[in-house]
């Protein structure tokens, strides 16, 4: 048997959302590696082995899946949303550049996948039209400096931005901090998008100015998306408003 490793993008949530390259992968894999909610989403089937780990261990595991490749396995490395967004892709190959020379003959792909933000733009209009950037809110694997840094540039160079990992009980007051750091940089009432589990049973969407934002309307499930100072809300009677930002926006 022929081994290969696939890097693979599970989308934001609903089956449907999977790309049917990466079903096609799951149905041929031997093996499922990943963070344990992500794998606990593949149906368990005969011939599939799952290997689930926690979400601090990146490296660990891209070595173990790398090393069963090796031995001939075909082997699918799952993340939600898109795999090369704040996902498993860049540590597979952080691990092949640091493992054994074999490594680098390795049959491996990445499959993309819908990543959260653009789930989420999608059900709330366009907010990202024009020029947008993400960052992680994260401070794990950078300091909270760096974010603070990049959080007033994004803004004062006007961006729409996408926020991933906004809040956790391990960190609560870091997205409370990005907010103060947006209300005083940006100085208006640009909408502020909540959007939680989007595209299961659960989600949600909201829609908030500015001033108006905190952050217990986040958490690990959301994903906030906040306009850039053109950003148009549409209202609508009886229906959820239409964020977009104009393409023309300077």
């Amino acid at each position: 048997m022929t081994g290969w490793l696939r890097i693979v993008g599970l989308g934001p949530g609903a089956g449907r959302l999977v790309t049917p390259e990466a079903q096609a992968v799951l149905d041929q894999a031997t093996d499922a590696v990943g963070y344990i909610p992500y794998v606990a989403r593949l149906p368990d089937r005969d011939g599939l082995v799952k290997h689930a780990s926690d979400n601090r261990v990146e490296l660990d595991r891209a070595a173990h899946a790398l090393t069963l490749a090796a031995q001939g396995r075909r082997v699918a490395v799952v993340s939600s949303g898109d795999p090369g967004v704040f996902a498993m892709a860049s540590a597979v190959f952080e691990a092949v550049e640091t493992g054994p020379p074999a490594w680098r003959a390795l049959d491996i792909e990445v499959l993309p996948g819908i990543t959260a933000m653009l789930a989420a733009a999608a059900r709330a209009g366009a907010p990202l039209g024009h020029d947008f950037c993400a960052i992680n809110l994260s401070d794990n694997l950078k300091p909270w400096a760096l974010i603070e840094r990049r959080l007033r540039l994004a803004a004062e160079a006007d961006f729409a931005m996408a926020f991933y990992n906004p809040r956790s009980a391990a960190r609560p007051e870091g997205f409370a901090r990005t907010l103060a750091i947006l209300r005083e940089t940006c100085a208006d009432a640009r909408p502020v998008i909540f959007a939680r589990a989007v595209s299961t049973p659960d989600e949600s969407l909201r829609v908030v100015p500015l001033p108006d934002a905190t952050a217990g309307m986040a958490d690990m499930r959301t994903v906030v998306l906040i306009g850039s100072s053109r950003t148009r809300l549409i209202r609508r009677d009886g229906r959820p408003p239409i964020v977009y930002t104009p393409r023309f926006a300077g």
